[in-house]
Parts: structure tokens; C-alpha cells; sequence
């Protein structure tokens, strides 16, 4: 973080986000701001909290985008939450910590894959040795030389102590130089389909994360064997498989880095910059207002801004991992406000989110400038699509505005769903591409506007139709 300034934070943004200047220069600042408060005394810093941000706009505009991408900037755990399933029916035993909890969950998997990456060298050479250890052994060749070595240590006693030791000599001498060629052999990945018998330890591989892992362990029976279990150092919990040579290195490398990974270290880790660099993204806030027609105190909307109130504010939440607090969380909300404006919010909600930025709508000119400006464009990302198989797609300035103008006629016509219109648009207009890209005999396909009009005029001409379609 202290090598981005606010300025530089911004400029990156605009690599992915069109417009939103106000958005992305308050996003920029609150998170220079936690860089600040790090270096401060430590009396001081615990009075400086983190200034929440309400974005106030229409879906589609880039309120989740900016988020989540200086998430990725300063490399901070980042947890998206829908405020409504919080006041869906069955809500019943659901409370808003779960918010803190996942974050942390997320910090787990974030930190561990970090400290993993670190140990990748080190894991993939002792996997190696490993592999080259259960090949030679599995040999014809390999098990006639430590059979020849244990038959010499059994029958020592019938030779003379020089005979033996050069006899052990020799085969421990064939034994390396077998091991040398099963060696050179691996690294040219020569021996990639063979299949080999490996000792395999708790399988993590069945879990998506460490954290599902971890979940399913009975904390009250498993106390203290949870470093045991993630190291593979848990006994008991080996198994023979029997995989091919480029799945058993993969195997071996995933067990040697979990070994040499300290999950308490990891877990401290995660803790701390959970608490001190997390992000959470509460969308569709506006929809926690009241409307006079809520079924009862479990699925109130106001019950649940009151729920949310102290885990804004700051609190302790206790998780798998320990007490996490939330006092330094940065908490960024969003919300359409089309029928509610934030002041119908209660009050100490209101007063959490002090920094409220405006996002304008998009117009004609903003979509073409989505189309074609941001690294992940869609345009980009449709030509590299349908380079895969060999077509090339042009598309022209004149068809990059029809598809811009259908878009933006869509949005005036209909509900405006902000840019998520141009995928749709883009979908029918290449729908025909899409389908046939393999058997094209042209493979270079022009986009032009008469292109487009073709595709996608008679949807937005028939009303009704375009409901549906568009």
C-alpha cells in the first residue's frame, strides 16, 4: 500500500472502470487513509477509524467493480454480501456476523496461498525426491538392488567385515546411479503417464479451501491437532493411491507445502489483516428500508439495519480462529435509493457511513467508452474468445456506436440495468459467430452498424419482444 498514492489508485481504476471520478477518488483516499493510520503511534491509531462509504447509484454502473478491484490493489481480504438474504424468509438464526466470519475465511485462504507460494521451490524438490524414491523402489531394477543390499545385510555375519562393505559399496552405488536416471528422466517429463503407488496424507485435495477444511474438524475432540492435520503430520491419516507420475508430483508437492507451512502463523496472520486491511462490500442497502409490508421482527428490514449497526460500528465476533474485531474493517455499501433516499435509513446506520458519493448513469458516450477503454473490455475479451477457433472479429467505430445507442435506448426503454445491457446486446449480436465459429469458412467477421441493426433491429423495434430478449 505505501507504494500507492491516491493518485496512482485511481489511474489503476481507470484501467478497468469508465467515469466515476468521485467514486473512485474517495475510494482511493479511504484506503491511503488505512496506509496513514499504520503509521501511527499506537495510542493514535486506535482512534482512527476507518470513514465508510455509501455509493449511491443504478445497477450496472460500476459500484461493485470499484470495490472489488482496489480490493485487489492493496491485496486485502474482500467479502461481497447481499443485504436482502438477511431478510429473506428462513432468516431465523442467521445473523449478520456471518459477514466478519466469512471475511476471515477469506483472509485464511488468501494468507495460506500466500505463504504456500513462498515454499513452492522447496515443496516441488522434496516431492521430487520423493517421486524419484517410490519410482526406483517400484523398479524391477530398483527392487532387485535393495533386495541384493538387505540380502547383504543379512547374511554379514558370513563374510568377512571388508567383503561386505565394499558388496554394500557397489549397490548402494548402482542404487544412485538408477536414482540419477529416474531422475534426469522426471525432469524431462518423460515419465509423466507411468503409473506409480504414492503414500498419500489427509486429503485437503477433497476440500475447495483450507477453510472448508478446517470447518469440518470437531473443535472440542480435534483441540490441538489442527497443525497436525493441515502439516500432514496427523497419524492415521495416510493411504496408498495409485496415480500417474504428473498427478503424484502434484500430489507429493501439495503435501511437502503443507508441511513446511506454519498454519498458526497463517492463522495469526489472516487475523490481523481481517481486522486491519478487510473490505466489505454490502450491496442492495437500500432495499433494508422499510416499506410497510414486512412479515414479522425476523425478516424486518429495520431489524436488520440494527443487526448491521454494531458490526459497523465495531465489535467482536467470535470465530473458528478466535475473536476478530471489526472496529477497522472498511464497510462500503451501495444501493439503487430509487423508490428510498439514505436519510430513511435509521440514524446510527446513517451516521456509519459518513462518505457518500453519487454515481452518475451511463450515457451513449460512457458505453462506448466501456466497450472499447478497460484492459477487460468486452470487446477484448469476445475477440479472444472466438480467437481460439480461428476468427477474427473487426469491429468498426461506426458498429461499436449502434451497439452503444441499442444499449442505451434499451436501458431508456426499459428497467436501466447500466451496462450489464451491452452484454446482452453483445450476445445477440454475435450469437450466429458464437454458434458456427468452427465451421466459418470467412474467418474474419466484420461488425459494422448495418451488422448490427441486422442482428438486433427488429428486437428493439417490437416492444414486447425486446422485454424478453433485450
Amino acid at each position: 500500500m505505501r507504494d500507492l498514492t491516491p493518485q496512482q489508485i485511481v489511474k489503476e481504476l481507470d484501467r478497468f472502470i469508465v467515469g466515476q471520478e468521485s467514486a473512485k477518488r474517495a475510494m482511493a483516499i479511504a484506503l491511503r487513509n488505512r496506509y496513514r493510520r499504520q503509521r501511527l503511534p499506537e495510542e493514535v491509531r486506535e482512534e482512527v477509524v476507518p470513514k465508510n462509504i455509501l455509493l449511491i447509484g443504478p445497477t450496472g454502473v460500476g459500484k461493485t467493480e470499484i470495490a472489488r478491484r482496489v480490493s485487489k490493489l492493496v491485496d486485502a481480504p474482500f467479502v461481497k454480501v447481499e443485504a436482502t438474504k438477511f431478510t429473506e424468509v428462513g432468516y431465523v438464526g442467521r445473523d449478520v456476523e456471518s459477514i466478519v466470519r466469512d471475511l476471515v475465511e477469506t483472509s485464511v485462504n488468501m494468507v495460506h496461498a500466500e505463504h504456500v507460494a513462498r515454499v513452492r521451490d522447496r515443496a516441488e524438490a522434496n516431492a521430487m525426491e520423493k517421486l524419484v524414491n517410490y519410482l526406483v523402489q517400484q523398479s524391477p531394477k530398483g527392487r532387485e538392488l535393495v533386495a541384493a543390499l538387505e540380502a547383504a545385510e543379512r547374511d554379514g555375519g558370513e563374510q568377512s567385515a571388508v567383503a561386505l562393505g565394499a558388496q554394500k559399496v557397489s549397490v548402494e552405488r548402482r542404487l544412485r546411479r538408477q536414482r540419477k536416471r529416474v531422475a534426469e528422466m522426471l525432469s524431462q517429463s518423460r515419465l509423466d503417464n507411468e503409473m506409480v503407488e504414492i503414500e498419500v496424507e489427509v486429503d485437503v485435495d477433497a476440500y475447495s479451501s483450507v477453510s472448508d477444511f478446517i470447518a469440518e474438524l470437531d473443535f472440542e475432540e480435534e483441540e490441538g491437532q489442527l497443525g497436525d492435520v493441515l502439516t500432514g503430520s496427523q497419524q492415521g491419516g495416510k493411504r496408498n493411491r495409485k496415480v500417474s507420475v504428473a498427478e503424484a508430483r502434484r500430489i507429493l508437492t501439495q503435501q511437502e507445502a503443507r508441511r513446511l507451512v506454519d498454519i498458526d502463523v497463517v492463522i495469526d496472520e489472516a487475523v490481523r489483516r481481517a481486522e486491519q486491511t478487510g473490505v466489505v462490500f454490502v450491496d442492495e442497502l437500500d432495499k433494508l428500508v422499510s416499506n410497510g409490508y414486512e412479515a414479522g421482527a425476523e425478516v424486518s428490514g429495520e431489524g436488520v439495519q440494527r443487526d448491521l449497526l454494531p458490526i459497523v460500528e465495531g465489535s467482536t465476533v467470535p470465530t473458528r480462529y478466535g475473536p476478530v474485531r471489526s472496529d477497522f474493517v472498511l464497510f462500503v455499501a451501495a444501493g439503487a435509493f430509487h423508490t428510498s433516499k439514505p436519510s430513511d435509513l435509521i440514524p446510527e446506520l446513517q451516521g456509519r457511513f459518513p462518505l457518500r458519493v453519487e454515481l452518475q448513469s451511463l450515457d451513449v458516450e460512457a458505453l462506448e467508452r466501456i466497450l472499447t477503454e478497460p484492459d477487460n473490455s468486452l470487446i477484448r475479451q469476445y475477440q479472444a474468445l472466438l480467437g481460439t477457433e480461428g476468427v477474427e472479429l473487426e469491429f468498426t467505430r461506426e458498429g461499436i456506436e449502434e451497439i452503444a445507442a441499442v444499449a442505451f435506448e434499451m436501458n431508456e426503454k426499459l428497467e436501466d440495468i447500466g451496462a450489464r445491457r451491452l452484454q446482452t446486446i453483445m450476445e445477440q449480436v454475435l450469437e450466429e459467430v458464437s454458434f458456427g465459429a468452427s465451421d466459418l469458412e470467412d474467418k474474419r467477421v466484420r461488425i459494422d452498424r448495418e451488422y448490427v441493426r441486422q442482428k438486433v433491429g427488429g428486437l428493439v423495434q417490437n416492444e414486447d419482444l425486446s422485454r424478453f430478449i433485450l
